[in-house]
């Protein structure tokens, strides 16, 4: 493999869940920019069809994008049905697509804990389950699970996400073995803080400052920051790295 071919994604098809802002926009316009066709979801239509027209714009490349609440099984079958249909069998997977309810545990109501556990863990599996087989039968692929730093570690008020982004953690390692030997190379990603739409809420409390001084960089992480790596996970490059989890957090986790 040259040089020029291991970050190639021309021929390829990447779909993306939870795409249409945050880290999710960030990674699916870096995989068309690839060379990758690009299919992505949200919640709303409106949105997934205008982010997938604008990263089309920007990259040139082809791509797809309808609504789909990952929560939901059926939801999460028709993506890959349609996308399949649209852009080609799926190659390349980034389960993105996540939510909080921040909340003490004391707090949390079951609707809470099944609404970010739902979201972010089992939509996850839902749809690995849907596209592994077909990758594991063609002997390519590559699975980008989006868990956290605190898949690691823990803040209060996070009950629910962090038990979920701690399962993400489990999925890829149990995936990567059962399909490693098929050329399907499975592994998390765990971003820190990002300034994300869904981190926003933290600039109204001065929370942001306060997490900021805590790490070791001395500032959140722009969505920009994560194309590198996403790409590497996403990428020929990434033949012999399977069942990992990769933190990108600045520093924090070092501490």
């Amino acid at each position: 493999m040259n040089n020029d071919s291991l970050f190639d994604l021309t021929g390829k098809t990447a779909l993306v869940t939870g795409a249409t802002r945050g880290l999710g926009r960030a990674v699916a316009e870096t995989l068309a920019r690839a060379g990758a066709r690009v299919a992505i979801c949200s919640r709303n239509e409106d949105d997934a069809r205008r982010v997938a027209e604008e990263v089309a714009g920007i990259t040139g490349r082809t791509t797809f994008g309808m609504a789909a609440d990952v929560a939901k099984t059926e939801d999460n079958r028709a993506f890959v049905r349609e996308a399949s249909a649209q852009l080609g069998k799926p190659d390349i997977l980034v389960a993105n697509a996540g939510t909080n309810v921040r909340k003490p545990a004391k707090d949390l109501t079951d609707e809470d804990w099944r609404f970010v556990i739902d979201t972010n863990l089992t939509s996850a599996f839902v749809i690995c389950r849907e596209v592994l087989p077909g990758m594991a039968e063609r002997g390519w692929g590559r699975i980008v699970l989006l868990g956290s730093m605190l898949s690691r570690i823990s803040l209060p008020g996070r009950a629910a996400y962090c038990s979920s982004k701690a399962g993400l953690l489990g999925l890829a390692r149990t995936l990567a073995l059962e399909s490693a030997a098929r050329g399907v190379c499975v592994n998390a990603l765990c971003p820190g803080p990002f300034m994300t739409p869904m981190n926003e809420p933290l600039k109204e409390t001065g929370a942001a400052q306060a997490l900021a001084e805590k790490i070791p960089v001395g500032r959140w992480g722009n969505p920009d920051e994560i194309r590198g790596i996403a790409l590497y996970l996403c990428s020929p490059a990434c033949s012999y790295m399977t069942g990992s989890a990769v933190t990108i957090d600045g520093g924090w986790t070092a501490q």
